[in-house]
């Protein structure tokens, strides 16, 4: 295929726009966001770009003028909302999502965005925020009743009172960003991809999504104990690499690490047999 037919086919089109609203979204991430959302970003987007990749055959590419109208429009203000951004936004987290729907307009139309529901559902589940969660429901308590027990299994003169972790020379407050919702949302979006990319029974499909959650709070609550820890035997820089710095991220890879080792146990080990139950 010549360069000039290449420029002809509507799906190459497709692909630029795709390649640079992503392209967008993660720079402006990067540059505004706080760490666990980029990485939770560039976990969503390559997920729904993977599952984009291995099913493009079988997409009906055809719209109408009112679809590619719409979606043209939405594309537009997103690209004129991103040209302004001098600050983190809610809109960052918005963005995937009506990315996918402006780019599904344009390709299939109204009636054929149903094509497209899982990656849609991936980039839609970005737009969640801890802040929204906290409003429905504070689990900052529990998690600070949960550090404290870690605490005090271990052998230190623990009190609690709150969200008010104490200890006889020093105490943190377990405020919103500790609350652990960051931790969970990242470990649930994780479980959600792995239940598209393979094969799994309805089972599978409801303790890999609960595996997730509890996984996230337990990791989220060990960090938690260590700050209390640190802020009562150690200096300030300690916690500051633990709390704001790369050691922030170990504690998020270290979930992670879980939940593949949890999903290979489980799940990936005995794939053939789920192939036989639900396919």
């Amino acid at each position: 295929m010549s360069f000039v037919q290449t420029l002809q086919e509507p799906k190459y089109w497709l692909l630029g726009i795709a390649a640079g609203l992503m392209t967008i979204n993660i720079t402006l991430m990067w540059k505004y966001a706080p760490v666990d959302v980029v990485g939770t970003s560039l976990l969503f987007w390559g997920g729904a770009a993977f599952l984009i990749w291995e099913r493009y055959e079988s997409f009906k590419l055809q719209s109408g003028p009112i679809s590619s109208i719409l979606g043209v429009a939405i594309v537009a203000l997103i690209l004129l909302k991103s040209a302004t951004l001098n600050s983190y936004d809610i809109f960052l987290r918005l963005s995937p999502f009506m990315s996918g729907i402006g780019l599904g307009l344009i390709a299939s139309g109204i009636k054929g965005l149903k094509q497209y529901w899982q990656e849609l559902f991936i980039l839609g589940f970005m737009s969640i925020s801890t802040g929204l969660l906290l409003r429905i429901f504070d689990i900052s308590p529990l998690t600070a009743k949960f550090s404290a027990l870690i605490l005090w299994y271990l052998g230190f003169p623990v009190t609690r009172q709150g969200i008010y972790v104490n200890l006889p020379t020093g105490s943190i407050e377990v405020y919103s960003g500790c609350s652990g919702y960051s931790a969970i949302l990242q470990l649930l979006g994780l479980s959600i991809l792995f239940l598209f990319m393979f094969p799994t029974t309805r089972k599978q499909k409801i303790y890999i999504p609960l595996a997730a959650i509890i996984l996230g709070f337990i990791v989220n609550g060990i960090r938690v104990a260590l700050m209390a820890f640190l802020v009562a035997y150690s200096n300030k820089e300690s916690f500051e690499y633990w709390h704001y710095g790369d050691g922030s991220l170990i504690f998020s890879m270290f979930g992670v690490f879980l939940l593949g080792l949890f999903c290979w146990f489980f799940i990936l080990r005995n794939e053939p047999e789920n192939l036989k139950i639900d396919p």
